[in-house]
């Protein structure tokens, strides 16, 4: 199966160059509509030749054939989009060094749109193709699972939520019977040769707990004899997040919980110059008209305070003011003031009408980039919650504090999934949760460019949970 893979990961590249170099050719043609204009050019071989040594580099770099059959689509844009902005920069420091005038400034533009959208739409039917191909059983791996515990449920659960994965079960071993896998249940762990020996196994994935060393030793010393893979799941795991990190000191391997790249001193700085920035830009190009209009609109059709700041918990649970346009009725709003949650629904009477307009169009939470340039808040991170709702929440919900790790956003990864608006579902709320903790534990540049993109969309397709 590796060497499958392998052969798999070598067509996805060649079918890549194929692909650029289709798409160099094509530009170059519809540079001049004349195909002379690229038979003259003798040193596109040449180029094309160091555009794909350019592209095998920066393909590495970005991982941009790692196995994203898990994630959304969207991820895999990025990578795609890093390689294709690569090969823009690539193509322009070549003909530079040529000195080859006859190529105009739209041939880059017109090389990069080609490969951007023909490798995209490729990456997009190899997805759909391989999924189909799953479903019906077929480039799958076999696989046996060592432990019918906790953490050997937790992940025979996710094998079968991820059928796109490409695993095929073949059972389970656990020297107590465990009725909860029926007939995928094999058998103690004493069976596991005669198991490997009348089936195929390319993986055994071993959950046991950890003080059952000895019945490890038997399982890894087993599979060795059938030449067969041996991947373990510490009992531990079960305490850490998708993203942790392992370290050394002097000899003892650390593992931390969870890895927060977005908290590495290299990284803030770079999200808050983003910040600060993207936010300068909002108020040159955006508040310097659009906000003495809503003031006069909230004046003539609202009256009475323009704005309105309530207390929200920011990074490391440090509590701010946080700016909005006031949306609700006077003494609704006011009282916000005082820390009094107030959770709105789909047809509050408290929101007036105009409110109710600022807030479909999310032009409420203009006033936070304020926040922003103050360092209390930034573009992109969870959503501050009222003080006495975190209050509530940290102790209903698991693991509900550590999204203050990061400072809270105008936007973040939980609205951009759905879950924007006011609710008293506490299942929605753990949703909620589950993806500012993702988040923080994902983050990258490239996935905040990301989530203000979908924020945008969202805007203008509409967003039913804005109310």
């Amino acid at each position: 199966m590796y060497s499958n893979r392998k052969a798999l990961h070598f067509a996805r590249f060649i079918s890549d160059i194929v692909l650029l170099v289709v798409s160099y050719n094509l530009a170059l043609y519809l540079v001049k509509f004349d195909f002379q204009f690229v038979l003259k050019h003798q040193d596109v071989p040449a180029i094309l030749f160091c555009l794909s040594v350019v592209w095998f580099y920066s393909s590495r770099i970005t991982s941009l054939y790692d196995d994203f059959r898990t994630k959304d689509f969207s991820f895999e844009l990025v990578p795609i989009m890093k390689n294709v902005i690569t090969q823009a920069v690539a193509s322009i420091i070549i003909l530079f060094l040529l000195k080859d005038w006859d190529y105009s400034r739209s041939f880059v533009f017109l090389f990069s749109g080609f490969l951007f959208l023909s490798v995209a739409i490729q990456k997009y039917l190899y997805r759909k193709i391989f999924e189909e191909l799953r479903r019906n059983g077929r480039n799958t791996r076999a696989m046996l699972i060592i432990g019918g515990g906790e953490v050997g449920i937790n992940f025979y659960n996710s094998i079968n939520d991820y059928k796109q994965a490409g695993y095929n079960i073949l059972g389970v071993l656990d020297d107590k019977k465990v009725s909860y896998f029926g007939e995928k249940y094999l058998g103690t762990i004493d069976a596991l040769n005669y198991v490997l020996s009348h089936n195929h196994v390319e993986e055994v994935v071993v959950a046991l707990p950890n003080y059952a060393s000895q019945r490890l030793e038997y399982v890894v010393n087993t599979c060795r004899n059938y030449a067969t893979r041996v991947k373990i799941i510490p009992d531990y795991f079960k305490f850490l997040s998708e993203q942790y990190e392992v370290d050394k000191i002097d000899r003892y391997t650390i593992i931390s919980l969870r890895k927060e790249t977005v908290n590495e001193l290299h990284w803030r700085l770079l999200k808050r110059g983003f910040d600060i920035a993207f936010t300068l830009m909002v108020f040159v190009f955006v508040f310097s008209w659009l906000l003495p209009l809503l003031t006069i609109l909230q004046l003539i059709l609202n009256p009475g305070p323009i704005f309105y700041k309530a207390i929200r918990w920011g990074r490391n649970g440090d509590s701010f003011y946080c700016y909005k346009f006031r949306s609700m009725k006077m003494a609704i709003a006011g009282s916000a003031n005082t820390g009094v949650h107030h959770c709105t629904d789909k047809n509050d009477s408290r929101i007036t009408g105009f409110g109710r307009l600022l807030r479909k169009l999310n032009l409420d939470e203009l006033p936070q980039f304020i926040n922003v340039l103050k360092g209390e808040m930034s573009i992109v991170g969870p959503r501050p919650h009222d003080e006495l709702e975190n209050i509530e929440l940290k102790s209903k919900i698991k693991s509900y504090m550590l999204r203050h790790l990061v400072k809270p956003g105008i936007t973040g990864w939980a609205q951009v999934n759905g879950f924007r608006g006011g609710t008293k579902d506490m299942n929605l709320m753990r949703k909620r949760t589950e993806c500012d903790l993702w988040y923080l534990e994902n983050w990258s540049f490239w996935l905040d460019i990301q989530i203000i993109f979908l924020t945008v969309w969202r805007m203008i397709k509409g967003d039913p949970n804005a109310y």
